[in-house]
């Protein structure tokens, strides 16, 4: 007779690297998450963790990660296109049911794998790019935005969260499956072209410009739940920096995204759509 101990903790894989990030701010993000036990790996070797066999030993995944995009190359940023075997053995994973957690920049993740943009509900382009059969300029973005965010549903991941709460953090313009998701928070800021920078001439060396930029109107989503496969999954515009990251509530929305899509139940809700 097998003996299942039901007090012992869960397992989280949390996953960085790809984007400049603060190794022990990240860390601490997860601090009060102490049903979990937290393993932290780094890209490109975290990439070995998303096949089936390796993500069954873990309860749930935060992804703070931006695989795909190579900044070193001669024509930075130059979208990588992932090794078929990855994508069989990532698509075969969310089959599988495994939860995920999606922050901030991981919305830029493997802008030359379509089917990326549609596991996660949208995508951040650092370059003009086709998604959806859309041509898409660069994204925008801006640091530093005190912003109001408002809890839109009444949801496991906005569990104890107020009606409305203050951010400040960088926030994007990009393109937001929005009909797609399950809305769960909208901030309060103006997301149109004049409040933003473009993304292609920061990386050319321009900050904070969008001199002959142009982008339509974006969504104020910043938060959605959403499903893949068997695997539910969860995105938080939020966690720039330390200010961010050490937001209480943004911590909360974490602490509870870890937990929902873990759980038995969003498992079950995201197997039924």
């Amino acid at each position: 007779m097998s003996i299942i101990n039901y007090s012992a903790p869960g397992r989280l894989l949390a996953v960085a690297r790809g984007h400049p990030y603060e190794r022990e701010v990240f860390a601490g993000l997860f601090q009060g998450l102490d049903d979990f036990d937290v393993c932290h790996v780094e890209q490109p070797a975290a990439q070995f963790c998303f096949t089936p066999r390796a993500a069954r030993e873990f309860d749930a995944i935060v992804c703070y990660d931006m695989p795909g995009v190579d900044f070193t190359a001669p024509d930075a940023p130059r979208p990588v296109t992932p090794d078929p075997a990855f994508v069989r053995d990532f698509l075969a994973m969310l089959e599988q049911g495994v939860g995920i957690v999606f922050l901030h920049h991981a919305l830029a993740a493997w802008p030359a794998w379509p089917e990326y943009a549609e596991i996660i509900g949208g995508r951040f382009h650092y370059r003009p790019a086709l998604l959806r059969d859309r041509q898409w300029p660069d994204s925008g973005y801006r640091h530093g935005v005190h912003h109001r965010v408002t809890t839109l549903a009444a949801h496991p991941v906005t569990e104890g969260i107020p009606e409305h709460f203050d951010m400040t953090d960088e926030l994007y313009l990009c393109p937001v499956f929005e009909g797609d998701v399950v809305p769960l928070l909208r901030s309060d800021y103006d997301f149109r072209k004049n409040n933003f920078y473009s993304a292609a001439r920061a990386v050319a060396g321009e900050l904070h410009s969008r001199t002959d930029w142009n982008h339509p109107p974006g969504s104020s989503l910043v938060g959605w739940a959403k499903h893949r496969g068997a695997s539910p999954i969860v995105y938080l515009q939020g966690g720039d920096d330390a200010t961010a990251l050490g937001n209480a509530h943004f911590r909360r929305l974490v602490h509870n995204a870890v937990r929902w899509v873990a759980s038995g139940e969003a498992r079950d809700w995201a197997a039924s759509r």
